[in-house]
């Protein structure tokens, strides 16, 4: 910014002279071309404009990343709430009955998307991205949207803040340890039922940010845009293992690699193929490439 005011207050008025009126030759010089320092170096061009422009550009980016951030926060917020309320009405009174938390959970999505469309309508609401992080940017060969290299940062710092959380904190320690054996921890005096509750409100929390980087990437949300995943994301719990993270993470890079080369050579099997990639993973390891005993 100080080398844009700068250039601003040293270029020309409009009638054939400089702003600035110097006393020395050397010092006219620093006022030629457009007021720009760089004649003064044997430099023609207008470095300082590529330097205003970047400045403006890399403010533009910033403004738009904190607007996103603020959506993110809040979409987080709202989502561990309901969370919380859900996992209290809902979920408390079958914990150990997997059959009957898979139905309450599946019928409270489908309650949820509802109550959607009374409240916001079964239409499409357009959710366009941020100008800044419109467009793609190409790397070597590839060409990648710039709000999906956003939404991997964003997963990765997810994935690192999980991974040291579950395998390097106490926290971490009770949430493996009362998964075990909850009647051991609760005996050494740990309230293990608020830390699932916990527990519950924070994956909530992460389902929120997921809906919301999945909604600006889809640019549109329609109250059936969770029902669109439900099937993948049980695919890759599958393939990974269950309860495992790194295990989702190379459950998710196998289901999006297998889609697209699939969809890309046999377009006719690219709605099979994730399930044939679980049906193979299965048969080779059946509880998953990365399953939590094993560890």
């Amino acid at each position: 910014m100080f080398i844009s005011l700068m250039t601003c207050f040293m270029t020309s008025t409009g009638h054939g002279e400089p702003a600035i009126t110097p006393v020395r030759n050397d010092v006219r010089s620093w006022s030629a071309n457009d007021g720009s320092p760089s004649m003064a170096m044997n430099i023609v061009g207008t470095p300082y404009s590529d330097v205003h422009r970047s400045w403006a550009t890399a403010a533009s980016v910033a403004r738009n990343l904190a607007a996103i951030a603020v959506a993110l926060i809040a979409a987080m917020l709202l989502a561990g709430s309901i969370g919380l309320v859900f996992e209290r009405v809902i979920v408390r009174p079958v914990y150990g009955q997997h059959l009957k938390q898979i139905l309450v959970t599946i019928g409270g999505a489908i309650i949820g998307e509802e109550l959607i469309k009374v409240v916001w309508g079964p239409a499409q609401i357009p959710l366009p991205p941020p100008e800044a992080l419109r467009g793609s940017i190409l790397i070597g060969a590839a060409s990648v949207e710039k709000l999906r290299l956003v939404s991997v940062a964003i997963g990765v710092v997810v994935l690192v803040a999980l991974l040291y959380t579950l395998n390097r904190t106490k926290i971490g320690l009770l949430i493996r340890a009362g998964v075990q054996d909850r009647e051991m921890v609760e005996s050494l005096g740990y309230r293990i039922r608020r830390l699932f509750v916990g527990v519950f409100a924070a994956g909530s929390a992460l389902a929120g940010l997921g809906g919301c980087l999945w909604g600006m990437n889809q640019q549109i949300v329609v109250p059936q845009i969770g029902g669109q995943v439900n099937v993948l994301l049980f695919i890759v719990i599958i393939i990974g293992g269950l309860g495992s993270t790194l295990g989702c993470l190379f459950g998710a890079l196998l289901v999006g690699l297998i889609s697209n080369y699939v969809g890309f050579l046999a377009p006719k099997l690219a709605m099979f193929s994730s399930i044939g990639l679980m049906v193979a993973v299965l048969l080779w390891r059946p509880q998953g490439l990365y399953p939590v005993t094993n560890r």
